[in-house]
Parts: C-alpha cells; sequence; structure tokens
C-alpha cells in the first residue's frame, strides 16, 4: 500500500507541476506573487494546488492498491481451494490482465482434478487385480497366529485380569502393597488392549463381499463387545470405487488400534458422512493425546496412513492435544 500511495502521490505532484507550468507559461500573469496572495478557501492558491494534487493521489492510491489486492486475494483463495482437493471453482470477475493467470488456475484445477479420478482408478484396479494365492496364504497365516494368541495368551491374560480383581476385592493388607497391586493389575488391562490391538491387525475384517459400511459396523460392534469402552459412531450411506473403500477401512482399522494401544481412552467415536463433494472418515477420542509432528516422524502407522488416504487423491488431518484427545479426518473428493 505505502508503494501505491507514494507513486500515485508522485504521479499527482508531477502532472499538476506539469499542467500549471504549461499554464504559466503559456498565460503568463502580470504578477507572480498573485500565485501567492490568491487565495482558495483561505489557502494560497499554489499551496491549494498541492495540497489537492496529494488528496488526489492519496485516494487515487489507496483505490489501485484495494483493487489489486481484491484480485490477488482470489487467486490466491482459487489456489487454496485446488489444493485442499475442491474440484469446482467459479470463474472470478478480473483485470484482463489476469486472465492469462485464471485460464493457467482452470487448466490446473482439471489436471488436478483428472489425477484424483486416474489415482481412484488405480487404486481400484491395484486392489481388483492383487494375487488371490498371495492374498490366502498371508490370510491363513495371520489366522493361525491369531488364533494360537487368542487361545494362549490372551486367555491367560483374561484369567489373570480376573484373578486380580477378584484379590484386590478381599485383599486387607497395607496401602503400600494395595497400590502395588493395583499397578499390576492395570498393566495386565493394558497389556489386553495390546493383545486386542495386535489380533485386529493379524484379523482384520474383511470387506470381501461387503460394502464399507457394512465391514465398520462389523468391526465396531466386534470391539464393542470386547472392550471396555463407550463407542459410537454414526455411518451414512456413501457410494464409493472398491479401491477407496478398502484404504479408508484400513486407515479405521490402522485409528482404532492406535487408540487402543496407547490413547488410554474410554470414548472411541467414528463417523462416515457425505458433505459438499467429499467423503469424510474421522474418528475421536477423549484419550491422553500426543505430539502429532514429532510422532509422525517416526511412526510407520501414521506414514501408511497419509500414504493411503494420497493414494486415493484425499487429505489427512490429525489433531491431538495432551489429557484432551485425539482427532483424526480424512477427505476423499467424490469423484
Amino acid at each position: 500500500m505505502n508503494r501505491h500511495i507514494v507513486g500515485a502521490l508522485l504521479l499527482a505532484f508531477t502532472v499538476s507541476v506539469v499542467l500549471f507550468l504549461s499554464y504559466a507559461f503559456t498565460f503568463p500573469p502580470a504578477k507572480w506573487s498573485a500565485l501567492w496572495e490568491e487565495t482558495v478557501l483561505g489557502v494560497p492558491f499554489v499551496a491549494f494546488l498541492f495540497m489537492a494534487s496529494g488528496v488526489i493521489g492519496v485516494l487515487f492510491g489507496v483505490s489501485f492498491d484495494w483493487f489489486w489486492r481484491k484480485q490477488w486475494r482470489a487467486i490466491e483463495h482459487a489456489l487454496f481451494q485446488i489444493e485442499q482437493g475442491n474440484t469446482e471453482l467459479p470463474r472470478q470477475q478480473t483485470a484482463k490482465e489476469l486472465a492469462d493467470v485464471w485460464e493457467r488456475i482452470e487448466k490446473l484445477q482439471k489436471h488436478s482434478f483428472e489425477q484424483t479420478k486416474l489415482t481412484q482408478k488405480l487404486v481400484t484396479e491395484k486392489v481388483e487385480n492383487e494375487g488371490e494365492l498371495i492374498e490366502r496364504i498371508i490370510s491363513e497365516e495371520r489366522n493361525r497366529l491369531a488364533r494360537e494368541l487368542h487361545d494362549s495368551v490372551s486367555q491367560q491374560l483374561f484369567a489373570a485380569s480376573m484373578m486380580m480383581s477378584a484379590l484386590m476385592e478381599t485383599y486387607t493388607g497395607s496401602e503400600q502393597e494395595k497400590k502395588q497391586l493395583k499397578l499390576v493389575e492395570q498393566m495386565i488391562h493394558q497389556s489386553q488392549l495390546e493383545m486386542r490391538a495386535l489380533l485386529l491387525h493379524l484379523r482384520p475384517v474383511q470387506l470381501k463381499g461387503k460394502s464399507l459400511q457394512d465391514g465398520m459396523r462389523e468391526l465396531l460392534t466386534e470391539l464393542a463387545q470386547k472392550v471396555p469402552m463407550e463407542m459410537k459412531w454414526k455411518i451414512e450411506d456413501v457410494t464409493l470405487d472398491r479401491g477407496v473403500e478398502d484404504h479408508l477401512f484400513r486407515i479405521l482399522q490402522e485409528s482404532v488400534s492406535n487408540t487402543l494401544r496407547h490413547a488410554k481412552a474410554t470414548m472411541l467415536e467414528v463417523l462416515l458422512l457425505e458433505r459438499d463433494g467429499f467423503v469424510i472418515l474421522r474418528v475421536s477420542d477423549d484419550g491422553v493425546g500426543f505430539d502429532v509432528e514429532r510422532t509422525k516422524s517416526g511412526s510407520y502407522g501414521l506414514q501408511h496412513m497419509y500414504e493411503r488416504a494420497t493414494e486415493i487423491g484425499g487429505t489427512l488431518k490429525i489433531v491431538s492435544a495432551k489429557n484432551k484427545g485425539t482427532r483424526l479426518e480424512v477427505k476423499v473428493p467424490l469423484v
């Protein structure tokens, strides 16, 4: 703004001086002192001329600056919308000088849309064309490990938890010893959550033959029966490609697993919505939270979720605060 005002002032003063000198030399006054003696609104004519030029220059500079700021803000907003994956950008009324810029923005918007569409198509084909033999071998081995862990370690942890609960109800020793037993009980409880998260990875619910909504309901219903945590979910009917459904479901599994292992939460809420041309998957808990930036660089699970979101043309955002819980949100444009 300062540059625009100073430029307008210089232009206004220059024009005023040129016009004044041209008039003065074309029609020279009888007395040059009369230019100073003559007043306008109580101000000498020469001073009034330059004051008026200054006011006009300032008004012109402010108007010029406001006009171009509006143009650049419109361009900045359009680029931000493209960055967020919005494929519906109305053309703005702009100056002719920026017509080429808007044409390039529209090309970039079209390219982003086509890229997202192609990426989702490739992901769908990749999921559909996975080798059945490899998938079956991996699935069988995972199920075998899951059965062995469930039949041995998981059952032993459950028995230990029941015994500790019974012992705590009847124990009459010192407070210090009671605190230690309570700590052991908490460790067993955390180990059970870790085991359930591990079993969730080893024997995940499969989407084969089911919709994303059915798979989510089955997964959350099973967890609600096994985990001492309040579970809430709202799942709307959204039509998606097979590859997009698979990636969203894997992100949900990873997120729930992280909540069970690390969050120490008492409530888990899952939402699947369709809003403004996007499908939104949101997972929230009331756990201990964590430093997202510090954990992101060293967590394979978080990196894997970010990669899955990117592969289907979406964005993943995680917000977490200490002792205030964590919220994960995936937004994928509907193509």
